[in-house]
């Protein structure tokens, strides 16, 4: 079956090129295509989608907001944002919500092929051309990793792949207590204050 990607984007000339690269990917098939976010929920609620390529600013509500609403609702679908901002505010906060990854409009069609891959397959995607903003402000050095446990590396793959406490206890047939633990204990571990933070330390040292 084809991957089934969704456009939510209200500048029309990005989504006509946005199609046309994805129509020349194999095993990749446009969805539709929406302006905002209106629009962009009961699409999905009436159609089949693996992925969204969401813009983060939208006319009506942000796309970081959209973000979430999409990730609470279709915990399902994969969404990678796509913006033409490139600032680590914007890819943290789209990561905190639920995106698998972040895409900068002028992405070539070999790395929204890789995007939309990575993303399939649960690993946080990051562009080669954004991946010094999603360094963490402070770098652990090489070899000066704290350890991690099997079952906190557990963890912190599920965290990634943008599982709620609650989800990641029914996976895993533990208490959400115990994930929050956990998670806390990863926070305090890699020095690092949010998940998104932890997130991107973790793919940075490729602890995911």
């Amino acid at each position: 079956m084809p991957i089934r990607i969704f456009i939510v984007d209200d500048h029309p000339v990005v989504v006509a090129g946005l199609q046309s690269l994805l129509e020349k990917i194999e095993n990749i098939e446009v969805a539709g295509a929406v302006s905002n976010a209106f629009e962009a929920i009961p699409f999905l609620k009436k159609n089949k989608v693996d992925v969204v390529l969401l813009d983060i600013n939208l006319p009506d509500i942000s796309g970081i907001d959209l973000c979430k609403k999409i990730h609470k609702e279709f915990p399902q679908i994969k969404i990678l944002g796509i913006s033409t901002f490139s600032e680590r505010s914007y890819i943290s906060r789209m990561i905190e919500n639920g995106a698998s990854g972040y895409l900068i409009k002028s992405a070539s069609k070999e790395e929204i092929a890789d995007a939309i891959e990575t993303a399939m397959n649960g690993k946080m995607y990051v562009s080669v051309s954004m991946e010094h903003l999603m360094r963490p402000l402070s770098l652990i050095p090489a070899g000066a990793l704290p350890a991690i446990t099997k079952r906190e590396k557990e963890i912190l793959s599920l965290i990634a792949e943008g599982l709620t406490n609650n989800q990641i206890a029914e996976k895993l047939f533990i208490s959400p207590l115990t994930v929050d633990s956990h998670r806390k204990n990863l926070l305090t571990k890699l020095n690092v204050n949010n998940t998104a933070s932890l997130i991107k330390l973790a793919v940075e040292q490729r602890l995911i």
